[in-house]
Formats: C-alpha cells, sequence, structure tokens
C-alpha cells in the first residue's frame, strides 16, 4: 500500500523549485542571443526577456530601392534571436521541474 504524500514536503519542493524559477528566470533576461541573416548583413541582438537590443546593419544590404528586403533580412534575425533564446529557456526551466517529486500523484 502507497503511503499518500507527505504535503508539507511537497509544499517545500514547490516553494525551492519557485525560487530556482524566478532566479533562473532573471538569469535568462540577462542573457543576450543573436541572430543573423543575408550572410551576415543584418545583425540583431535581443536578451532573454524578448527585447531587442539592437540592430547592426551592413552598409550594402540598405537599398533603397528594396525597403521589403531590408524589412524581410530585419525579421529573419530577430526571429532567429528570439528562438535561441525561447530554446534556451525551455532548457532552463524543464531542468528545474524535472526534479519536483509529487510522490505519485500525477500518476
Amino acid at each position: 500500500m502507497n503511503r499518500p504524500p507527505d504535503m508539507s514536503q511537497l509544499l517545500q519542493q514547490a516553494q525551492k523549485m519557485q525560487q530556482q524559477m524566478m532566479e533562473a528566470q532573471q538569469e535568462l533576461a540577462n542573457r543576450t542571443y543573436e541572430g543573423t541573416a543575408g550572410g551576415g548583413a543584418v545583425k540583431v541582438v535581443v536578451n532573454g526577456g524578448s527585447r531587442l537590443l539592437s540592430v547592426t546593419l551592413a552598409p550594402e544590404i540598405v537599398d533603397p530601392s528594396d525597403p521589403e528586403m531590408l524589412g524581410d533580412l530585419i525579421q529573419v534575425a530577430t526571429n532567429a534571436a528570439l528562438e535561441a533564446a525561447a530554446a534556451d529557456a525551455g532548457e532552463a526551466m524543464s531542468g528545474l521541474t524535472g526534479g519536483l517529486d509529487l510522490g505519485g500523484l500525477l500518476g
């Protein structure tokens, strides 16, 4: 016969995990992620809080007769940087939640 899980122990585990998650989120917000497009002609840097920090354009990529292409390259580079940040966050958070012992509550 299985013993019911110790609720105070579960609460302590949950509180510890919450603190670790808050620390991880702060650490991720301080990291930067780079995305490029056009063979490196467009470089975008974002932080883990999904804030755009900088956009760097090679002079030869700026074509006044084709602003749509430049917009597309900026979009591609930004999405690449945001995807890298999201992947890093997912990896960090899955490492934290994997340690919670729910004592068979979910299974």
